[in-house]
């Protein structure tokens, strides 16, 4: 008998309002998502509808108004500022749109940054650091800075610095939004490729149709709240379908 897939993070009836002057946005409407090991989830939906705002509940970068949000079996209303940050340095790895790399420091500075932070030497790092670096295809790069780089590489470095610290959950904004279609596909096989031989968990926030084929499965939000979802079961979701859904809440 085959065990039940581990949940590594969960969102249970989650909320997030803003005040605006005298008004109350909901961004967030009672919210509940699971995210099992080793699967590659894209969230989907127009525009103000909740995606980023959810991207940031689940990675502790933001506190739900209500409800909780559960990383590795941990509430994270219940962790104190430290222990949040800890577990945000250890258990999560961020990939964003525009890179957020250090100027002034080399493609393998950028890679081992967690590491550092963390309180680990370079030195003790390295061979990791290395694999890493040869993993998104940059080792003939390592002492480059970003602007030496295409953008396509600095986003694989990105991506090399997400996994540095073999975190429970990568959280990925937009992260082909800044690349050209190719440079793109490269960056979305990398994630894929991940997932499958690190049994790497993601989350990834896209309005790209191109992008969320690549996961195993996609969850459409509107008005704050997830209406819909597509899975792969066992093939690649096709753009012709998550084109239809879109419109389709588009259109509703």
């Amino acid at each position: 008998m085959n065990a039940e897939p581990t949940i590594v993070l969960q969102a249970v009836e989650a909320t997030k309002q803003y005040k605006m002057g005298n008004i109350i946005v909901e961004a967030l409407r009672g919210t509940n998502l699971s995210v099992h090991k080793g699967e590659f989830v894209a969230v989907m939906g127009p525009s103000g509808s909740g995606k980023s705002t959810l991207l940031h509940l689940l990675g502790g970068l933001d506190t739900p108004s209500s409800g909780e949000i559960y990383l590795a079996g941990q509430p994270l209303s219940r962790l104190n500022d430290r222990k949040l940050t800890l577990l945000r340095l250890r258990k999560v790895g961020f990939i964003f749109q525009f890179y957020n790399l250090l100027p002034t420091q080399t493609a393998l500075e950028n890679v081992a940054l967690p590491l550092l932070i963390d309180g680990k030497r370079m030195r003790q790092q390295r061979p990791w650091v290395g694999s890493m670096m040869e993993r998104v295809g940059l080792s003939d790069r390592i002492n480059h800075r970003p602007d030496q780089l295409s953008g396509g590489q600095q986003q694989r470095v990105a991506i090399a610095r997400a996994f540095i610290t073999k975190p429970e959950i990568v959280l990925a904004d937009e992260p082909t939004g800044n690349l050209d279609s190719k440079s793109g596909i490269a960056v979305l096989e990398l994630l894929k490729q991940a997932c499958q031989e690190l049994t790497a968990t993601i989350v990834m926030v896209t309005h790209e149709a191109r992008a969320a084929s690549f996961a195993h499965r996609i969850v459409f939000l509107k008005d704050g709240l997830i209406v819909s979802s597509l899975s792969n079961a066992g093939e690649k979701i096709s753009m012709d379908k998550i084109t239809t859904e879109i419109n389709r809440l588009e259109n509703n």
